[in-house]
């Protein structure tokens, strides 16, 4: 789609106070992402349609009156001693350009161009110090504007400050007029995080997250097609008018929120999937559920980490037990990122395990701005209705965003293909349909889930077990730990106590090893190796027995040292 004219328009804006200050948790953590990562996947975007009878001049003056509005939009970040800049510096008068492309003739189907549009603008890193931190396209069909497509530096706005702001301009294209802002600018939140009682939350934050690391799975998709530690999914969405009644039914029957009831649904049907009995999610838009911050521009949403029992009898059972859960998780989503990574570094080291944030939910659905800007889609033709677009590189096995749960069940999902192949991700979705179907009936024990939904279990084989609450395969244990230390021989076995670890054996030889540099080395060497978790002791022998497969043979060798290898005792 070639335009037939483009031009750039450059807009003055005044008013608002000028202001510095220091910033928030999120935006430092978001920071240190734009400093790191690849721009093309840390920058976001939107879509927003304009409209009808809107002008081209109102759409400028829309964007205009929304940069005045929230501070977010005229803020810069200035270099500092440290990598990361520790403050924040609102404008009180600037400008900022729009790309107008204007064209004869537009496609029915214009998201394709939207996000060929995005990409291109997503491509190139902010500026931090002195960018404007929005970069606008406005589509126009013979000079009326049709929608703009807005990529947005994370520093200063998330997916949800985002869709406020588009909610927000096709408010003032249509005429209305906007209630005063009442919530929480960035620096007025990075003030009150500043004070003791936001101090006292962060640690009780990491307090929290520190006890789901140390105790649970280390990775939900511990399995043996599970590699690498960054995956290239393809979007599958599903839009169901099915999913939606069923959902509302269980809302109905058991008194519950419909964001309750989707997401003890799908914790269920991934701990199912993954053959976990605890599914351990990250959910980025918790802290949105404080009335301060729901309307909030900024890059507020910092991960709840959810941790959930599924030894549970039923879907009923686990829903009572999903609420006080999530709720517990949102209250424990404001923390330092700096030290949380910190306390991540300290706490897998001990446990000999690596962190992954295997599942994400990111349910956006709450937001009437996300659903206005969702399509609904006709009535006629299959449900559910699933449909597939180009991939993006993630850091996850699987993701869920959900976009809409009335009229229609909305839901976009990214996973991993070498554990969920075309047609198993078709089924998955579709049985997250069949199993809100089931529950709008009657409660669903958990022993018929394979039954009622058609997911499947995975099937590890029998040398994975269960050890420290993670599925661990002990012979890729051997394997990567023997690779760590340079070839040596090494037999791995559980630990002869209660313990229920692994104690690794390793004939040194005429080396100086030691439990310490055994276990640094296998810790180097853990991302990517879901299945593979560090062994609680290390024993340091002279010699390999032979044959060198038996356990009691491995004992009667001499032992240069041994110990667990931690800084301190487990």
């Amino acid at each position: 789609m070639r335009p037939t004219n483009t031009h750039t328009v450059t807009v003055p804006y005044r008013g608002g106070a000028e202001r510095r200050g220091p910033v928030t948790m999120g935006q430092a953590n978001m920071i240190r992402c734009i400093l790191r990562d690849d721009p093309a996947q840390i920058n976001i975007h939107d879509v927003w349609p304009a409209p009808a009878g809107a002008g081209l001049d109102a759409a400028i003056d829309a964007l205009r009156a929304l940069v005045v509005r929230h501070e977010a939009l005229r803020t810069t970040f200035p270099p500092g001693p440290a990598a990361v800049p520790a403050e924040q510096m609102v404008a009180a008068e600037g400008e900022f350009t729009v790309t107008v492309l204007d064209h004869d003739e537009l496609p029915a189907a214009t998201t394709p161009y939207a996000d060929t549009l995005a990409d291109l603008a997503r491509a190139e890193r902010f500026v931090l110090e002195r960018e404007f931190p929005l970069r606008i396209t406005l589509v126009t069909l013979a000079g009326a504007p049709a929608f703009a497509v807005v990529v947005s530096s994370h520093a200063v706005a998330d997916g949800s400050a985002l869709a406020v702001l588009r909610e927000e301009w096709q408010a003032l294209l249509a005429g209305e007029s906007l209630p005063p802002v009442t919530a929480l600018t960035p620096i007025d939140l990075a003030v009150e995080e500043a004070s003791p009682a936001g101090l006292r939350k962060s640690r009780a934050s990491l307090a929290h997250w520190e006890q789901i690391i140390r105790t649970g799975p280390q990775a939900m998709f511990a399995e043996p097609a599970a590699t690498g530690a960054e995956v290239r999914a393809p979007q599958l969405t599903l839009r169901s008018r099915r999913g939606a009644r069923a959902l509302a039914r269980v809302v109905e029957r058991t008194g519950s929120l419909p964001a309750t009831v989707l997401l003890t649904a799908w914790c269920a049907l991934v701990a199912h999937r993954a053959g976990q009995r605890t599914c351990v999610v990250a959910v980025p838009t918790s802290n949105r559920f404080t009335p301060r911050l729901a309307r909030s521009v900024n890059t507020v949403s910092q991960d709840a980490l959810l941790s959930l029992d599924l030894r549970e009898p039923s879907f009923d059972a686990l829903l009572r037990r999903a609420w006080g859960a999530a709720l517990n998780a949102y209250r424990h989503s404001q923390f330092d990122s700096l030290a949380l990574w910190e306390m991540i570094g300290r706490t897998t080291h001990e446990r000999g395990s690596r962190f992954t944030r295997d599942v994400v939910f990111n349910d956006v659905s709450t937001l009437p701005s996300t659903q206005a800007g969702t399509a609904v889609g006709t009535a006629d033709g299959p449900d559910p209705e699933l449909s597939w677009s180009q991939g993006q590189d993630l850091p996850t096995r699987i993701l869920a965003f959900v976009f809409r749960t009335d009229p229609v069940l909305h839901l976009g999902m990214w996973a991993d293909p070498a554990l969920f192949p075309r047609e198993q991700a078709e089924g998955f979705l579709e049985g997250l349909v069949r199993l809100l179907e089931a529950a709008a009936a009657e409660d669903v024990p958990f022993t018929s889930l394979t039954e009622v939904t058609g997911v499947r279990p995975v099937e590890r084989g029998p040398d994975w077990q269960q050890v420290d609450g993670c599925w661990v395969s002990p012979p890729a244990v051997a394997d990567a730990l023997r690779q760590a230390v340079g070839g040596l021989p090494v037999h791995v076995a559980p630990a002869a106590d209660e313990t229920g670890g692994l104690t690794a054996y390793v004939a040194a030889g005429g080396s100086a090893l030691t439990p310490a540099q055994a276990h640094a080395a296998l810790m180097d060497l853990l991302p990517g190796r879901p299945g593979v978790l560090a062994p609680r002791r290390y024993v340091i022998v002279q010699d390999p027995p032979s044959p060198a497969d038996r356990t009691s043979d491995w004992l009667r060798q001499q032992i240069l040292s041994e110990g667990n290898g931690r800084e301190r005792s487990m």
